[in-house]
């Protein structure tokens, strides 16, 4: 077997039978393309993929410790390298999977940093409304925070998933996936004020028609500029949390549970897949507990 062309299936597997997105199949990919560079070494004349063997594999991981890529970054490229293995035997290519018995270093489960409410609304009021973009960058965050969105959800938002009346919107998730979602009514007012008072009048380019925010050329928002959108307020704020997009949607599942949502409910507004990694909230939802006993002087 040859390295290019196992990997190419590969990358055809993670889209069509895993569903992936086009960022996490480049991310599995690169990964691997770590291991493979390993094996090559100075030369570039990897072994074959059905002769690695456990030992390769081994001194493969002892080498990222080595040159100082730390636990969960370990973790996840193992993760990348153990699903390619997986596939070869899937593909009946290898007999014996060499990574069976690899084990990735022992990491805690990070919790995300999550704003308070207080925090998202200084974040909102750092919008300037007199400038075009204002009522959209707005509405964007209203929108991450309101549905608990990813941002690649956002930048694909459409036009016609938008069911103001009933108060929901269909959103199309990782693996094509879609889930009906609430709307708040902020949201929805922040969304009609940003299409009546930007999109309305920009000259929208083909492709973009049914794309909700838009930037001033009239075409799709990046994953990028929704990043530095946010980047930016959150400093103007004065908020020193590493935040993302990606932390409006913590914030959504925490503030959920902490006023007594159902688990189950969030996993399907979220469009988690599995519970266990919803689960993940409650563990949030426990430190914000637990500092708000420390700072209360009577329960220390």
């Amino acid at each position: 077997m040859i390295w290019e062309q196992e990997v190419e299936g590969f990358e055809e597997y993670l889209k069509l039978q895993r569903g992936l997105s086009d960022n996490s199949v480049k991310a599995y990919v690169n990964d691997l393309n770590k291991f493979v560079t390993f094996l090559g070494g100075a030369n570039g004349d990897a072994c074959a993929p059905e002769d690695v063997v456990l030992k390769q594999l081994r001194d493969f991981v002892e080498n990222l410790a080595v040159t100082g890529v730390g636990a969960r970054t370990q973790a996840r490229i193992i993760s990348g390298v153990k699903s390619f293995f997986k596939y070869l035997m899937i593909e009946e290519k290898i007999e014996k999977d060499p990574t069976a018995l690899l084990e990735a270093p022992k990491i805690g489960r990070k919790l995300p940093d999550v704003l308070s409410i207080e925090e998202v609304t200084a974040v909102l009021e750092q919008i300037d409304l007199s400038k075009p973009d204002g009522r959209r960058n707005k509405a964007i965050i209203e929108t991450l925070y309101s549905c608990g969105m990813r941002v690649s959800e956002v930048v694909d938002l459409k036009l016609s998933n938008l069911f103001f009346e009933s108060g929901y919107v269909k959103i199309e998730g990782k693996g094509s996936k879609e889930r009906l979602v609430p709307i708040s009514k902020r949201a929805i007012a922040e969304i009609n004020l940003y299409l009546a008072e930007f999109r309305q009048k920009l000259n929208v380019v083909k492709g973009s028609e049914d794309i909700v925010f838009l930037n001033r050329s009239g075409r799709k928002l990046s994953r990028v500029m929704i990043f530095t959108i946010i980047k930016k307020l959150v400093a103007a704020a004065g908020i020193t949390k590493n935040v993302s997009p990606h932390t409006f949607r913590h914030s959504f599942a925490t503030h959920l549970l902490n006023g007594g949502a159902n688990l189950r409910s969030v996993q399907e507004m979220l469009g988690h897949e599995s519970i266990v990694t919803t689960e993940i909230y409650t563990h949030v939802n426990t430190e914000h507990l637990k500092a708000a006993i420390a700072k209360h002087p009577g329960l220390k």
